[in-house]
Parts: structure tokens; sequence; C-alpha cells
């Protein structure tokens, strides 16, 4: 089988697509330093696949520690690189943060992927870089704006630093995946975000619900969309996870055009905040605690995909509509409540 390393493997996504990965035949490791993600992602991944997935407990901003990986597996085919700080909010509060941990650690994994032949790629990019953009829905060659946030720059200077990067190393392929904004669980509830304050919006909302947050916060109602608030286009997880699968095999397949291509992981369809919680109230029989308050620091009004290059070359589609990513999300929200509970009992 070919083994691919997974970087934030014991995070959200990266613990979804490490499930796609191995129910496609592939081998997976997974680095990550726990510091923002779980090892009961690991052991959810173990009770859907029946694999038990090694993870090593490795910051990667240290390079001697993550070339310690490549030397204990020199059959990598591929990496898969989401270890990233994410939070919009917390990038704008401290950018330098963001600009050590996502520069340092994507710099590092690269010169690994170079010294141990390593020739496969995924990045993990998103659909921030686009910012503020006039031209929807988005196609890959949208051209990127100022960022709206420090995050937002991570993604656009990352996706650069591997383009060059490829560009000085021809036998280098690299995918750069934008996605839009992952939602949901894994349709067994078994695995979903084990964060228990995230600041995503339908966590955000899951959480309320529960009873984990008093009360939501809607983050402006006078931009220029249909009911006022942000509109995004909000793409179920698993699809997301499948889509990193399927670049991966498209890579490793030789089926690329170029050593460099970019991908957006969208469903094509913009979703107000608003019409997002309206979809979980229906969804869920429950009504949402929510306010209305002035805009956050670093949101882009709209933003949404055009997919077309995904589907056609990739072969991706997306299979979980909107009732689907907040029927598992929710289902998630509460098989992570009663887990929680079994524990203090």
């Amino acid at each position: 089988m070919n083994k691919i390393l997974v970087t934030g493997g014991c995070g959200y996504i990266g613990g979804h697509t490490i499930v796609d990965l191995i129910q496609n035949g592939f081998d997976v490791i997974s680095v990550d330093d726990l510091s923002r993600g779980s090892l009961k992602m690991l052991e959810g991944i173990e009770k859907i696949t029946g694999k038990k997935v090694k993870n090593y407990k490795v910051d990667l901003c240290d390079l001697d520690d993550t070339e310690a990986i490549f030397l204990e597996n020199p059959d990598l085919v591929g990496v898969i690189h989401f270890a990233a700080y994410k939070s919009v909010p917390e990038s704008v509060g401290d950018p330098l943060l963001y600009f050590k941990n996502n520069f340092n650690s994507l710099i590092n994994i690269l010169q690994c992927a170079e010294e141990f032949d390593v020739d496969n790629f995924v990045f993990s990019s998103s659909c921030s870089v686009y910012g503020n953009t006039t031209a929807l829905p988005v196609v890959e060659e949208t051209p990127l704006p100022e960022p709206e946030s420090p995050y937002a720059r991570t993604k656009q200077v990352g996706e650069a630093i591997c383009r060059d990067f490829t560009f000085t190393h021809k036998h280098f392929n690299t995918i750069l995946l934008r996605y839009f904004n992952p939602v949901g669980a894994h349709p067994s509830a078994i695995i979903g975000e084990f964060q228990d304050l995230s600041e995503s919006v339908v966590p955000v909302i899951t959480q309320t619900a529960i009873g984990k947050r008093q009360e939501m916060t809607v983050f402006g109602s006078d931009y220029n969309t249909r009911d006022g608030s942000c509109v995004r286009d909000y793409i179920h997880v698993s699809d997301i996870a499948s889509a990193h699968t399927k670049a991966l095999q498209y890579i490793i397949d030789d089926r690329n055009k170029s050593n460099c291509e970019i991908f957006n992981l969208g469903t094509g369809n913009g979703v107000t905040v608003l019409e997002l919680i309206d979809a979980f109230e229906k969804v869920s029989g429950q009504k949402l605690n929510y306010k209305i308050g002035p805009r956050r620091p670093g949101d882009v009004i709209e933003v949404y995909a055009n997919n077309n290059k995904a589907k056609t070359l990739l072969g991706w589609e997306t299979i979980h509509d909107l009732n689907a990513m907040m029927d598992t999300a929710w289902r998630w929200e509460q098989a992570y409540a009663a887990q929680k509970a079994m524990v203090s009992n």
C-alpha cells in the first residue's frame, strides 16, 4: 500500500481525511503536536476503519524532529499538509503567532520532502485567499486581493511557497486545495470536531443548542447580502476529505497537467449565516438562542466556489447537502456530549 503522511492528523479535517484514505487503500501515519488536535480522533478512526494509525507528537517547526519522522518512514510516497493554525480572530489578535507556526511548519515539511524524495504533496489552502472579491462564484484564476486577515495571508503566502518550491523541483508534484467552509461530521457520529468551544459557525450553533453556550452571536446584519449576514459556501467535511484522497491519487497516477495545480473545493452554493441557522432549526427541531452583533474584523462578506475544475479533473462530487451537514453536526454534538458525560461519571 502507498504510505501517506498526514500532518495535523488529529484535527478535524485531517482526521476525516485519514478515514477516507484508509477506506481507499492507503496506509497512513499522522503527525500532530496535539496542541489543537486530540488523540480521541485516532481512537474514532480505529473504530470506523479497524486500522490503528500511529501519531508522532512532533512540532513541525522543529526541523530535527520532523526529519526523524521521514527517517523512520523511508517508504512514504506523499504528504497531505493540514497542520496550521486556522482561527481568523486569533490571527488578527496575534499575527506573529500565525506567521511563525504556519510558515515554519510548511517550510520544514517541504525541506524534508525534498531531502527524502517524497514527491507528492497536497497543501491545505482556503477560500480566504480570495478575500472580498466581487467576482462570484470564484474560479481558480480569480485574482487574489489583499487578504482580510493574517490567517488568510498565511494561506496566500503558503501557496506561493509551494509554487516556488515546485517550480525549482520539476520532479515534485503539488496540489493546492482551496476549500471553503467545512462543516458536519462523519455520518457514524464517531468523529467530529473535538473542541469544546470552537469559533467555527456550525459548532457554535450546535454548542449553543446543546447548552455549552448561552447564546450565539451573528456577526453583522448590514452586509449587502440577501438578509444582511455573511455568505459562505458550506461543504461537508467528508466531501472535503474525499477530495484530498482524489487529489493525491491524481498526482500519484501522473494525471496532472502541470506539477502545481489549484482546485476549489466548494458546493457552488452561497448560504447566509441566518439561512444556516434556519436549516439547523428545521433539521434538529431546536430553537436557537441567537442575537445580532456588530461585524467581526477579518470576515469577508461573501464567497462561494465554482467547482467545475475539481469535478472534471479529479472526478470529485459533493454528496452531502445542507440538511445532511446540519444533521451530522447535530448528531455529533450530542454523541460528543454523551462521551464526555460517560468519562465524568
